[in-house]
């Protein structure tokens, strides 16, 4: 587990891609996910279904506010770093990272809103080369993920 890496999953919709978000987050050694709006919690068969027990060991923590959560880990020393597609946006193979990380992935067919981007510290991109202009959030949420974990 990586000591500072934490993961804000806010408003995902599919009880499937918060499966496979633990799962993940467990192989790259998240710390902690925050699940907010109107993301699902563990237990749900769906959900557990996929994470194959990581949502029984990876801490998570259910909350109302994205924006409210950003601010506080903000104050905690945490760079907020957004996976979305921006004119602000690095790739995310190139973007410096510091010691504690806070993820934040968006909702599967809004991404993240302006105003959220807004509160952010980087964000960053994984670059597409095919027809489809995005990936499904959790295999994203995967790349970038393990992209933190190798620079940690």
């Amino acid at each position: 587990m990586t000591k500072d890496f934490i993961l804000i999953l806010p408003n995902i919709r599919s009880r499937f891609n918060v499966g496979a978000f633990f799962r993940t987050a467990d192989a790259a050694g998240v710390k902690k996910i925050y699940l907010t709006g109107i993301t699902p919690q563990p237990p749900h068969p769906q959900i557990d279904k996929v994470a194959l027990g990581a949502e029984k060991f990876i801490p998570f923590e259910k909350l109302k506010q994205t924006s409210t959560l950003i601010k506080k880990l903000k104050k905690a020393g945490y760079q907020i770093v957004a996976l979305e597609q921006s004119p602000r946006s690095v790739i995310y193979d190139e973007a410096l990272y510091s010691k504690k990380i806070a993820l934040i992935v968006g909702n599967e067919v809004k991404g993240l809103p302006k105003t959220i981007l807004s509160l952010v510290d980087l964000i960053i991109e994984i670059p597409m080369f095919g027809r489809k202009e995005s990936l499904n959030v959790g295999v994203a949420g995967g790349i970038a993920m393990f992209a933190i974990t190798k620079k940690l």
